[in-house]
């Protein structure tokens, strides 16, 4: 498994403190800036920047922000999002005009980009920030929590599969086998996100990954290096079973799996709630 801290990971929070010194931003005026102004001024202020070395400032701070404000101040910026971050009317007119005056490929690009909500230039520059990935997965997770309550969120929703299909498209994922030799921190996910059959402790854990004909396997995305997306449970067995409880029964007898004739996969658990319906988009 990859360090959390790689050559990336480094060469990002780099470009943070250089963007930082750039803006002529000392630790206390950081927090200054975060206490005094709204969330929604600082993503207008991320949108208008120009310079990448600050991008990567501006968004730490407003995902920082954002991760500190309360349930209520999370809920109105996801709010101002969906209804102030949108394609701009005038200049989607103006698009149109041109395009009908001239219905040329280059205009079409121009009405494609006008179209183009802000909201997705501006999670864009969102995930400039260090572990910005995972900070907008998370938010996509408070989104969806808020969204039955909340359906004028589902425009901003819909940005966010528009683009987390692409980020987390099945080229960039990392298929890796789960053992008992696997890091630590990864096993309590396993233990933590098991969503169809429920493991009770280490000793259950061991009991579903270490025996010779038990297998797991996990998705992994190289922004979340220590977070499983997917996984799935394998069992190896000499006929198709009509029950599951015997497969993951403690004490159970381990076959050699060289006499299996069939896999089970009996368990299949999707791990991060932001990336709800995502896998399903890339498909």
């Amino acid at each position: 498994m990859a360090p959390k801290t790689d050559f990336l990971g480094e060469l990002i929070e780099a470009a943070t403190e250089r963007g930082r010194r750039m803006l002529r931003l000392s630790p206390l005026q950081v927090e200054t800036a975060r206490k005094n102004a709204s969330l929604v001024t600082l993503a207008e202020e991320l949108l208008s920047g120009k310079g990448e070395a600050s991008g990567y400032a501006r968004a730490q701070v407003i995902l920082e922000r954002y991760e500190a404000s309360s349930a209520e101040e999370r809920l109105a910026f996801l709010q101002r999002l969906a209804v102030d971050f949108g394609a701009r009317p005038a200049v989607v007119a103006a698009a149109v005009s041109a395009y009908r005056n001239d219905p040329a490929a280059s205009k079409i690009s121009a009405l494609h980009r006008a179209a183009e909500p802000r909201r997705q230039e501006l999670i864009r520059r969102l995930n400039l920030a260090s572990s910005g990935t995972a900070a907008l997965v998370r938010m996509r997770a408070e989104l969806l929590e808020q969204l039955p309550r909340h359906p004028a969120l589902k425009e901003l929703d819909e940005d966010f599969v528009h683009l987390f299909s692409s980020w987390f498209n099945r080229g960039f994922l990392l298929l890796r086998t789960i053992d008992w030799q696997t890091p630590a921190l990864i096993l309590e996910r396993i233990i933590q996100y098991e969503a169809v059959h429920a493991i009770r402790d280490w000793d259950d854990l061991r009991g579903r990954i270490d025996p010779p004909d038990r297998r797991c396997y996990a998705f992994f995305h190289p922004a979340l290096a220590d977070e499983p997306l997917i996984f799935v449970e394998v069992a190896l067995t000499t006929e198709i079973p009509d029950k599951i409880a015997p497969l993951i029964a403690p004490g159970r007898t381990a076959i050699d799996p060289g006499i299996a004739t069939t896999a089970v996969f009996y368990s299949i658990s999707s791990c991060q709630r932001g990336l709800a319906g995502i896998f399903s988009e890339t498909s």
